[in-house]
């Protein structure tokens, strides 16, 4: 269970600290995080904030807790309408399809999907519910079919940023409104326009405003009560602040236990955007990298730091990749006959030994320790896992090494190791027989090959030995050429005794 887990610490944003994770209902986490405004193909900033969450959103489960992770899509909003009338097409239409292609880039950098993915077209009711409750509990107001939020009645207002309202100037961050009470109030209903989608309400035609859809899809889907909320850290302010201040007038008690956002990412330091024309969509990305190599370059840097865009880290991130997948491959190739052998037997897999138990051990308590605080991805990246895959790749070396030296040793005594094994399988039933004559004299005449055979507990192996007896070596037999020769002037002939074997007289220079 998640509790026996140890300490989770993240950080939140709105303390500007690492706490200690603890949730609401004991078990089971809720979260939110800001999806995209789908009006385009999504860049790396959408993709680094779809990675980090997920990295938490696995981790949590890996923890063992019960996740309802929800993201949203904005469906309505001025830019969508703006790029529809571009093109000509329907907005809800248009925007539709950048979802369908938002999610295929996600199952590509494969983010799991979350357990609710709400638009705003379809919760048209729940946000205009919440908009009737803050104008109800005084914090909002309706001028011409526009309905402003008062923030000067919300009496925290800029606790998550640190804004201070009297620093809010108009036309920074709110639209410039002469009929608003104070200039950064901002919309939470925008009455319709010519050639605009709009949707009936109390006060008329029109469409929400964007920073009521999250409080209230997150309301809707997590009540005004969760753990987490989580987007870039743009988000910051104004939208999160706004958040924050629609939720407390449409209920007091509402409450986000941690804010969490994650770092831009920068192109030659500076923010990545659509706005900025500086920005690479994921696709064009993906056309030349591998998918995990780009998962793999997001996760490098901690989630909470920028994270500049360079060829050159990518091409870190391929390698890394590559390596990571050949190791496996290798590791597979190496170990897949021994397995096979052994389960078409029923017999228990060989374990692992004491430095391989170490190394994994290692891994596992880093692996531990780095991610329960605050998720600390580039540090197991470039430490313990490292250090994994190096000590797999020396052991697949030693392995191909004996390898190579118990199949001379086959060769040399004449026999094959599906013909050994079966040996071995004789003599371990002449020992459960009580047949020790029997099992003594294989041994001893698989010793007399170069073959010792290992007890090792209640499992038999063998290995290369020296044999008891000498092998006689093959003779190699080549071609006999006839041909005359002649003892050299600088040679003599000597006369030496034959040996015991009745060999006659030697040849010495």
């Amino acid at each position: 269970m998640a509790e026996e887990q140890g300490e989770f610490r993240i950080y939140n944003s709105m303390t500007q600290q690492k706490e200690i994770f603890k949730t609401k209902v004991p078990g089971k986490v809720s979260m939110y995080v800001c999806g995209v405004t789908a009006y385009d193909f999504s860049h790396l900033g959408h993709a680094r904030a779809a990675v980090s969450f997920d990295i938490l959103f696995r981790y949590l489960k890996h923890l063992g807790y019960e996740i309802t992770y929800v993201r949203n899509f904005t469906d309505v909003d001025d830019k969508i309408i703006k790029r529809a009338n571009e093109t000509g097409e329907d907005p809800l239409m248009l925007s539709n399809r950048f979802c369908d292609e938002y999610n295929a880039d996600m199952a590509d950098l494969q983010c799991e999907t979350p357990s609710r993915e709400p638009r705003v077209s379809e919760h048209l009711n729940e946000i205009k519910d919440m908009i009737t409750q803050i104008i109800n509990n005084g914090y909002a107001y309706e001028v011409d079919g526009d309905v402003f939020y008062a923030v000067d009645k919300c009496p925290n207002y800029g606790m998550l940023s640190g804004q201070r309202l009297e620093h809010n100037r108009a036309g920074e961050r709110v639209a410039v409104d002469s009929r608003k009470r104070h200039p950064a109030d901002f919309a939470l209903w925008k009455a319709a326009k010519p050639g605009e989608p709009s949707w009936d309400s109390p006060w008329g035609p029109g469409r929400p405003g964007w920073h009521i859809e999250c409080s209230a899809m997150s309301a809707c889907y997590l009540t005004h009560k969760f753990d987490i909320h989580g987007g870039g850290i743009d988000l910051i302010f104004p939208h999160h602040e706004n958040e924050i201040a629609q939720s407390w007038a449409a209920d007091h008690d509402s409450h986000v236990s941690y804010w969490m956002h994650n770092g831009h990412v920068t192109n030659n330091n500076e923010k990545m955007s659509k706005s900025l024309g500086n920005f690479f969509t994921i696709r064009q990305i993906t056309e030349r990298y591998h998918s995990l190599a780009l998962r793999h370059f997001l996760i490098s840097a901690h989630y909470r730091s920028p994270l500049n865009y360079s060829i050159s880290q990518l091409e870190n991130s391929s390698d890394a990749i590559y390596y990571i997948f050949q190791t496996l491959q290798d590791c597979k190739d190496a170990v897949s006959p021994l397995l096979q052998g052994e389960t078409e037997k029923n017999e228990k897999v060989p374990q692992i030994n004491e430095a391989a138990k170490e190394c994994i051990k290692k891994l596992n308590v880093e692996f531990q320790t780095k991610m329960s605080d605050d998720l600390q991805t580039p540090v197991i990246l470039t430490g313990a896992l490292q250090e994994a895959l190096k000590f797999v790749n020396t052991s697949l070396k030693m392995l191909k090494v004996l390898q190579q030296l118990k199949d001379k040793a086959l060769k040399r005594a004449g026999l094959t190791e599906d013909e050994v094994l079966h040996l071995i399988d004789e003599r371990t039933q002449a020992r459960i027989n009580k047949d020790f004559a029997k099992s003594d004299k294989m041994r001893a005449d698989l010793a007399t090959k170069g073959i010792a055979l290992m007890d090792v507990g209640n499992e038999i192996t063998w290995r290369p030995c020296i044999p008891s007896e000498p092998l006689v070596a093959e003779v190699v037999q080549r071609p006999i050429v006839e041909e005359k020769q002649s003892t050299p002037v600088n040679q003599k002939v000597e006369e030496i005794p034959g040996d015991r074997e009745g060999n006659g007289p030697h040849t010495t220079t």
